[in-house]
């Protein structure tokens, strides 16, 4: 999200108002961040929980039962194993599964968009499969 006066949703408004008093306790302007130049001064903000307790919580209340086989670099594996080794997560598969949650988090608005493109792409094509259907008639033989 850039400017949350341009572009949040009313149920957002609450959120930037805890931001922002907390960037200007740290001695940051928040209005400088959108002023002038849109391009120039824009800033994405990512807000993450100031600890993972929440989330470790919130992972244990759904169940784990979908697969996903990664393949991930040694210095990302060493990472995980560090995060076993604080106690707090039971494996590397929890402390994975931790970390892709938490990164979808970050990452929710951009997906929100890419999904909406392609529903935009799925009525597209059944648009398409309409007007095959009226070009050749509705019954399809293979």
């Amino acid at each position: 999200m850039c400017c949350p006066d341009d572009h949040a949703h009313a149920s957002h408004s609450g959120i930037w108002q805890m931001i922002s008093e907390k960037l200007r306790e740290k001695g940051i302007d928040p209005d400088t961040l959108c002023s002038g130049d849109m391009e120039s001064f824009c800033k994405k903000m990512v807000c993450i929980a100031p600890d993972l307790k929440v989330s470790v919580q919130e992972m244990g209340q759904s169940a784990r039962d979908q697969t996903v086989m990664v393949r991930i670099d040694e210095e990302s594996s060493k990472a995980l194993d560090d995060w076993v080794q604080t106690g707090y997560v039971k494996s590397r598969s929890e402390a994975a599964a931790l970390f892709i949650r938490e990164g979808l988090k970050v990452r929710s608005s951009e997906l929100e968009e890419l999904r909406e493109a392609l529903q935009q792409v799925e009525n597209a094509k059944e648009r398409l499969r309409d007007k095959a259907r009226e070009v050749f008639g509705e019954d399809k033989t293979d």
